[in-house]
């Protein structure tokens, strides 16, 4: 696969004292790949690795043909970045909150264009983000990610929080985006609706 994001070699993952992934051998590509399956899967702890939120017990994780493990952190995060499946904004307002990962890295953020792509007007930048909707929250988290331009979005349930209305909302706004997505979902149809690949994962195996 000439334009993986990830590969995984014989990934193994214990969290709780379980393993929870099993020898994994996986390629992620550029564009949309939902990861598929029930709760308590390894979705989730898959998803953590691709960005060193957490390390495998075994293996290689590798992002552009690099070993993430010789990577800083904070760089991997910058260009592969979480979307948290609760929203959870900074105190203060929305511009504030969109502003924040790229001061940390000497950047100026474009307040207006990561709202607008996560779906937000610009009137909302002046806004107490602590007092949003939960689907507004969400699309808070959505921009607040786009702002560091990053090379691909882990996305873990971004609307699981989320009623339908708001729900259907996120997707249509997360189907609009021009940048690669890493997808957990237990969703079935969420994954067709947004995905260009679907890989399925049961009991921390590759399907």
């Amino acid at each position: 696969m000439p334009d993986a994001l990830f590969r995984l070699e014989g990934v193994e993952a214990r969290r709780g004292g379980q393993t929870v992934l099993h020898g994994v051998d996986l390629e992620l590509a550029s564009g949309p790949t939902a990861l598929l399956g029930p709760s308590g899967s390894g979705k989730s702890t898959l998803l953590r690795l691709l960005n060193r939120l957490a390390d495998p017990t075994a293996g290689t994780v590798r992002f552009r043909g690099r070993p993430v493990s010789e990577l800083d952190p904070r760089e991997l995060r910058r260009e592969a970045c979480l979307v948290p499946q609760v929203p959870a904004p900074l105190p203060g307002t929305v511009a504030e909150n969109v502003r924040f990962g790229p001061s940390l890295c000497g950047r100026v953020a474009d307040v207006e264009t990561a709202l607008e792509r996560a779906g937000l007007d610009a009137g909302f930048a002046d806004r107490d983000a602590e007092r949003l909707s939960v689907g507004e929250a969400q699309r808070l988290m959505l921009a607040r990610a786009l702002a560091l331009e990053p090379a691909v979005l882990l996305l873990d349930e971004p609307t699981s929080a989320l009623d339908e209305e708001a729900r259907d909302g996120v997707e249509e706004t997360l189907a609009r985006l021009d940048v690669s997505m890493v997808l957990v979902t237990h969703d079935r149809g969420q994954a067709s609706r947004l995905a260009e690949r679907v890989v399925r994962i049961e009991d921390g195996v590759v399907r």
